[in-house]
């Protein structure tokens, strides 16, 4: 068995909490095209109330959120698999990430420097481009190392997946796979340089 201390491990999360997500059936796919040497955890945002600064004050920061923050802080790079709502960020994925960069002195260990990927897979023709270009200035203001070496945008999901929610495309998994090899190569990359400093 693979030595894990060599391991990349990636945190994945899908922004949609619909059972039969296809950016949810992406993810999946994603961990199962992970290159040799890597591993992706698929986790989710399942769980994680409305932001309420009220709530945060008297309680504190809710143990799912939590438990996501400690899972990113403690991966080699983080992949966010967005939908695409009303040309923008689904409300439920950037309540997410709301909550994680709380309170903001945890942002930097969270998010500042870390590797971070955008796909998504949209039933329309643009599969999911506004809303990663609507990610774009929430990442910059989090200090995340965003990866540009590659896009991965699925247009007319339905015709992409299986009814089982597996890939049905070849052409699709391809993409994806040469995706992830690069942005595996990226995060490695990175921590190689981290530990030699």
């Amino acid at each position: 068995m693979e030595d894990r201390a060599i391991m990349t491990r990636l945190v994945g999360l899908s922004g949609s909490l619909r059972q039969a997500s296809y950016n949810s059936a992406l993810l999946r796919a994603a961990a199962g095209l992970m290159p040799a040497g890597s591993e992706l955890v698929v986790d989710t945002i399942r769980g994680v109330p409305l932001y309420d600064g009220d709530l945060e004050e008297t309680q504190g920061i809710p143990e799912r959120v939590t438990e996501l923050k400690e899972a990113i802080a403690a991966a080699d790079g983080l992949l966010l698999v967005t939908p695409e709502y009303n040309n923008s960020i689904p409300g439920v994925f950037k309540n997410a990430i709301d909550w994680l960069s709380r309170p903001p002195a945890d942002i930097k260990r969270v998010f500042g420097g870390r590797p971070v990927a955008l796909i998504g897979a949209s039933p329309g023709g643009f599969g999911t481009i506004l809303s990663q270009n609507a990610w774009l200035p929430v990442l910059r203001t989090l200090g995340a190392d965003l990866w540009t070496g590659g896009r991965m945008m699925v247009s007319r999901a339905q015709t992409v997946f299986n009814q089982d929610g597996t890939l049905a495309d070849q052409k699709i998994e391809e993409q994806l796979r040469k995706y992830l090899e690069g942005f595996v190569a990226h995060a490695h990359a990175l921590r190689q340089e981290a530990s030699a400093s």
